[in-house]
């Protein structure tokens, strides 16, 4: 089979493997839609601790089961279905106090590949966190999952409603995931960026207000009348934007830190700030099998259309040249169709 394979930043080769073959629990998907991701993105420009080089990436999928291993009833031959790339052991530590997504082993168990003609589904995976695609949606909306439960895992548990002003910096793939979530609780939704494009796209998925982002202070203060936002989402992954976000906060606000930084960085806040106005600060990362089935909800009950955040289609081998693009901020997410 065919497969995209990472040999080292800024290098991919599309290349002949062997196709897996599922054993005991597993399953065999064909890739209908893999998406492009800002993980992949770091990676291919400057590596990634969780994505070993050389070798295979891509985790945003959806398919159809060809082939299925003993033991699995969930599925048949001939399913299409949707899932993500990773689920907990439900053994270690974290695992039994219900912290799913700090699982001990859930980065070392999951699987990449999804820029392939196929990808091997472990048990684990199957058992948890595979879903049978509902047929009224696409397949390139189902490839959403994994983003999207990571955006409800940071999100969901705030109880944001319709008197709150959520302002996200960053109109990137995941800044407009949590702009679609944010305004399916009736919020109102400051987006700052500096692309323009990205922030007119904000606007068509119902944005209250978008900026450039070197404008977000008075910004802010104009549309709260100097209160300033309920909750703020960092979504670029930039220490600098980390520090300024808690400027753009209420006293007694939360500012949800989405966007991963280089490993290393560190950041400094002014302690009077944080302590005085009782400042809430919340790292998220990744999800647990309960946030993936509230994204599947969200999905299949078109609670949330995210088709508009696809900005084309490529190949296994134009996959470096749309890379480079979304290096140069054209575009949003490209679905691969290998």
């Amino acid at each position: 089979m065919r497969a995209a394979i990472l040999k080292e930043p800024g290098r991919i080769e599309v290349c002949e493997v062997s196709r897996p073959v599922p054993t005991e629990g597993e399953v065999l998907v064909r890739i209908k839609a893999a998406l492009t991701c800002g993980t992949d993105l770091k990676a291919y420009l400057r590596g990634h601790s969780l994505i070993p080089m050389p070798g295979p990436f891509g985790h945003e999928f959806s398919g159809v089961v060809v082939e299925k291993g003993r033991g699995v009833r969930k599925f048949n031959i001939g399913d299409p279905v949707m899932g993500v790339h990773s689920a907990p052991c439900l053994k270690c530590p974290y695992c039994r106090r219900r912290l799913h997504n700090l699982c001990s082993h859930i980065m070392t168990t999951k699987v990449l590949g999804s820029f392939a003609e196929y990808m091997l589904i472990p048990r684990h995976i199957v058992d948890q966190n595979l879903y049978k695609k509902p047929s009224d949606i696409g397949f390139d909306e189902a490839a959403f999952l994994e983003p999207l439960a990571c955006v409800v895992h940071g999100l969901q548990p705030l109880r944001i409603s319709a008197k709150d002003t959520v302002l996200i910096i960053g109109a990137g793939p995941i800044g407009l995931l949590h702009l679609l979530l944010a305004k399916t609780k009736g919020a109102r939704v400051l987006i700052a960026d500096l692309g323009k494009k990205r922030l007119k796209t904000a606007l068509s998925l119902g944005a209250d207000s978008v900026f450039n982002a070197e404008k977000t202070a008075g910004s802010v203060n104009a549309f709260t009348e100097g209160l300033g936002a309920d909750y703020v989402f960092e979504c670029t992954g930039s220490p600098e934007v980390w520090q300024e976000s808690v400027k753009y906060v209420r006293k007694g606000g939360t500012v949800v830190l989405f966007g991963g930084c280089r490993k290393g960085t560190t950041v400094t806040y002014n302690t009077a700030r944080l302590h005085y106005d009782e400042i809430t600060l919340k790292g998220t990362f990744h999800f647990t099998p309960a946030d993936v089935k509230s994204a599947f909800l969200l999905l299949k009950n078109r609670a949330i259309d995210v088709r508009k955040l696809i900005s084309g289609t490529c190949s296994l081998h134009t996959l470096q040249n749309t890379l480079v693009k979304l290096s140069r901020g054209e575009g949003i997410k490209y679905t691969v169709r290998p």
